[in-house]
């Protein structure tokens, strides 16, 4: 027999089922669900059941033993029992209802053959220790990208060119959000956060002399861009970032060739990010840039 205690919990179930309709890991395409605010009926019960049936079939597959059990003549309410025990017991687990009342347990696996520990709930993690080439690798890149950012922030003034005027938007947009970025992963490990300003190009953070970064600009190059109007902006607004997007790729290519640098999961993931986009934009610049250089002509 079943009780209206269970046609609480089915009730409860069907209201999870209802958020994850369409899922392909359940295979629930027509199923209509039911909560029930008052006492279930026995019509009520029948069709809970006949839901709970279905959904068992559905998600099991119809050799599964949840299905043969109807098959052999134990009733969709032994189905359904089944299937709130097998797949939603963990809902209604007196053990995970005492654990939400006690302390968080920290466990430290041990190593091959050695048993773990339960280390305080005190227990705070640490992060692992970033190699050297990591932290300068982030430190020059700020000032990379500082002078990318710098460089977008001429284009309103400078050109009519709508197509510039994206592009230059998603670069301003994607490397000021990665400046904040890597600025949180090297104060994060007590590092030194290098502020860009205009008069700062680029600097090495190993050495007391400035210089510039793979790639970025030079003083001169800088002054000419913002000499420069219309088309002839276009083209060496082009012709610079495809110089400084190369360099970010180089950058790149040496922080993973040097032993031991970009192991780190956030620092091999936003390299990667970075040279993917890079590369990318390189392509589409060039391609802009012979269409700028045919109108010119």
């Amino acid at each position: 027999m079943i009780t209206a205690g269970f046609f609480s919990a089915a009730s409860a179930l069907l209201i999870v089922v209802r958020s994850l309709r369409g899922c392909a890991a359940f295979g629930i395409t027509s199923f209509r669900v039911l909560r029930f605010r008052t006492p279930p009926t026995k019509h009520r019960k029948a069709e809970c059941e006949n839901i709970l049936l279905g959904f068992c079939v559905s998600h099991r597959g119809p050799n599964s033993l949840m299905a043969k059990n109807a098959e052999f003549g134990r009733g969709p309410a032994a189905v359904a029992a089944l299937l709130m025990v097998n797949a939603c017991g963990i809902f209604f687990s007196p053990a995970l209802a005492q654990q939400s009342d006690s302390k968080p347990v920290v466990v430290q696996p041990g190593a091959p053959g050695m048993p773990t520990r339960t280390l305080p709930s005190s227990t705070k993690g640490m992060l692992p220790p970033a190699s050297r080439a990591d932290v300068e690798f982030m430190q020059g890149m700020i000032m990379h990208h500082a002078q990318a950012v710098e460089m977008t922030a001429m284009i309103p003034s400078h050109t009519q060119n709508k197509e510039l005027h994206t592009l230059g938007a998603r670069i301003s947009s994607s490397q000021s959000s990665e400046i904040n970025f890597m600025k949180r992963w090297l104060a994060a490990r007590g590092e030194s956060v290098p502020e860009p300003t205009p008069d700062m190009p680029g600097m090495n953070m190993t050495h007391s002399t400035m210089k510039l970064m793979p790639g970025m600009l030079t003083p001169e190059q800088m002054e000419a861009l913002r000499k420069a109007k219309g088309h002839e902006f276009d083209h060496l607004f082009l012709v610079g970032m495809i110089q400084h997007h190369e360099g970010a790729l180089t950058m790149v290519k040496d922080l993973f060739n040097t032993a031991g640098a970009g192991q780190d999961a956030e620092i091999f993931n936003f390299a990667t990010d970075a040279d993917n986009t890079q590369r990318a934009e390189i392509r589409i610049m060039q391609t802009m840039l012979e269409g700028n250089d045919k109108e010119k002509r």
